[in-house]
């Protein structure tokens, strides 16, 4: 009489068929009371649901097989040092939860429920630690042969008869400090899942963090990343945090069953798509629904992709967008395969990045507090011309973009590959560098300590090869435009630049004509809404025509293309990025613009007839 049909059903549902896992305790607790409410009846008790949401770290654990063999590999051919002590706690355990799970949930009950789970608790605690030490042994050391060694170290003080021995203070200590990891083994936890033919969950969602992955090791720790890699075959060090919970998701749904994962929305690029997505569908898995842009219904200014899938196949329909398709690839794209694009010989140390410049130290700005004024770089030229030698114009993606002619607006002191020795007989720019850049790198360790007098990274091939060009092409590396600008080799380009040293004006026509510009933004990144152009994904796996270099139809359009295009941005005071914003602006309708489309319609018409 106090309830519903569907509140019955409701209540019936959270306390048989949910389950929740996250590394924060407060995050269960407010799940719990979520749905506390969401089934509360009048004259009934709260919804029981302490076996069900657990705290832990869902990407960290172990599988059963694994505990047995106190390993962290899939496959380990060695004996199973605690099988049987294993199975007969966890199954008895297993026991226990079924027995909760088939109780009903009137007064009185919920007591009997915790007493259930609090016998299967005590049951798995020995199995939970034998996991726990394991993982433990990975994470004390950062290299294979050290960390096989803690772990047959444990093996002898848990197979010793004296509990003391055993590694109760490193397991504690791995949940606690600097970066603490919580082991969540999921076999072990929820045995009713996993102990049942065709094992694992029926569907799965989840809205996973994001997070760079060069940021992971400083995060979260470099034994966490080693542990990924181990987790996930096939990632790469710059796969989002997201991509290796869609695996972990995979791996624990049962055969024919799906997950859906709110992802960032490069999810379906680079690395991130590589050890993701790509990954999932090389392996059995299919995308049967998928929003690629999504506007987060809330305050925060994100757009995120949605991505469900299956483990096996699906039938079609597929829902792209909210549009029916037959195929849904790694890419979000309808059409194609999950496959990615040779890198091809012909292209390799024809494309890099610029240096990263740890330290504005180094520069001459007005515009940084930590840099030295332009007046006292033009007073150091005038006090001793061999300072021109190490100081060079500094070019980042802004004034590739801003400026209509690309000219510096800052300066930059080069020691280049120097030994301190060498670098320090340019006293004054030597101390300028020792005072602005030293204390900051003295933070650091490694080699940016070692070296604190250069940059933090630059490319040596590139760099020669550059310089013995009078001119090389670029192009921002984050964009809305990819246009590509011809600038003077005798520049130091930052980070955010990417530099093609060996192509010509035909080489230029193919580049910035949408043949490759579709290319790049299909196998290219995104940062917010801009293109990022990266070298190895962008450049190296783009087939030029053959013979390009020596096309005079090529060379003509590319010039007369980029001449013009040139004029018109000192004509009007406007960089690259105005200058395409009005190009493809459909209301803009001025003669120069007009002019520019169809010398870009030529421009793509000789290089479609050179392929």
């Amino acid at each position: 009489p106090d309830e519903t049909e569907e509140l019955l059903a409701m209540r019936l549902i959270a306390q048989c068929c949910l389950y929740g896992v996250d590394r924060n305790p407060m995050a269960t607790d407010l799940a719990k009371l979520s749905l506390w409410l969401a089934t509360l009846a009048k004259n009934h008790p709260f919804t029981f649901l302490d076996h069900a949401i657990r705290c832990g770290d869902s990407l960290v654990g172990l599988t059963r097989r694994q505990i047995e063999t106190f390993s962290w590999e899939s496959e380990f051919t060695t004996g199973q040092l605690w099988e049987k002590k294993v199975r007969d706690y966890t199954t008895a355990a297993l026991r226990e939860r079924q027995v909760l799970l088939g109780l009903g949930d009137d007064y009185g009950v919920p007591a009997l429920k915790r007493a259930r789970l609090e016998k299967a608790d005590e049951l798995l605690d020995y199995v939970r630690f034998i996991g726990d030490a394991a993982i433990c042994a990975f994470f004390s050391a950062d290299k294979d042969k050290a960390r096989e060694g803690k772990r047959q170290e444990f093996i002898e003080r848990l197979s010793d008869t004296d509990f003391s021995k055993r590694p109760i203070a490193e397991v504690k200590a791995l949940r606690g400090g600097k970066f603490p990891v919580t082991p969540f083994h999921w076999e072990i936890e929820f045995p009713e899942v996993f102990d049942r033919e065709n094992p694992g969950f029926d569907g799965i969602v989840g809205n996973p963090p994001f997070m760079g992955g060069m940021r992971i090791s400083q995060s979260l720790s470099a034994p966490f990343l080693d542990y990924l890699y181990f987790l996930c075959p096939g990632a790469g060090d710059r796969t989002d945090l997201v991509a290796y919970f869609f695996r972990r998701a995979f791996t624990l749904i049962r055969q024919g069953s799906t997950f859906g994962l709110v992802a960032t929305k490069t999810i379906a690029q680079g690395d991130t798509r590589g050890g993701g997505l790509s990954w999932i569908c090389k392996n059995g898995g299919s995308i049967y629904s998928a929003s690629r842009r999504l506007k987060w219904p809330g305050a925060a200014a994100v757009i995120v992709s949605v991505v469900h899938m299956t483990k096996g196949e699906c039938h079609e329909p597929r829902d792209l967008d909210g549009k029916k398709v037959s195929t849904i690839t790694s890419y979000l794209f309808h059409q194609g395969t999950n496959d990615e694009p040779e890198h091809l010989k012909a292209n390799q140390q024809k494309a890099f990045i610029g240096c990263n410049i740890l330290g504005m130290g180094f520069t001459f700005d007005d515009t940084n507090p930590v840099a030295t004024p332009i007046a006292d770089m033009h007073r150091l030229l005038a006090k001793d011309t061999k300072n021109a030698q190490l100081i060079y114009p500094f070019i980042g993606g802004q004034e590739i973009n801003s400026s209509p002619t690309q000219e510096p607006e800052r300066w930059v002191i080069d020691f280049g590959e120097m030994l301190e020795e060498q670098a320090s007989q340019w006293t004054d720019l030597f101390a300028i560098v020792r005072a602005k850049v030293w204390p900051e790198r003295e933070m650091k360790d490694g080699a940016y300590l070692k070296k604190w007098w250069q940059y933090g990274r630059s490319n040596k091939k590139g760099t020669e090869l550059m310089r013995k060009r009078q001119q090389v092409l670029t192009v921002a590396q984050t964009s809305n435009s990819l246009g590509f600008v011809f600038q003077p080799s005798n520049r130091v380009f930052a980070h955010t630049v990417v530099i093609f040293p060996l192509l010509e004006l035909s080489g230029f026509a193919v580049i910035q004509s949408r043949v490759h510009q579709g290319w790049a933004l299909f196998f290219g990144a995104k940062m917010k809404d801009d293109a990022r152009y990266i070298p190895t994904d962008c450049f190296e796996t783009f087939p030029f025509p053959a013979g390009f270099e020596t096309n005079a139809a090529l060379e003509a359009a590319g010039r007369e293309y980029y001449e013009f295009r040139a004029a018109l941005m000192v004509r009007q005071n406007e960089g690259l990025t105005k200058t395409y914003n009005r190009f493809h602006d459909p209301e803009e309708s001025t003669p120069d613009i007009h002019q520019l489309r169809q010398l870009h319609a030529q421009m793509d018409a000789a290089v479609l007839t050179a392929y």
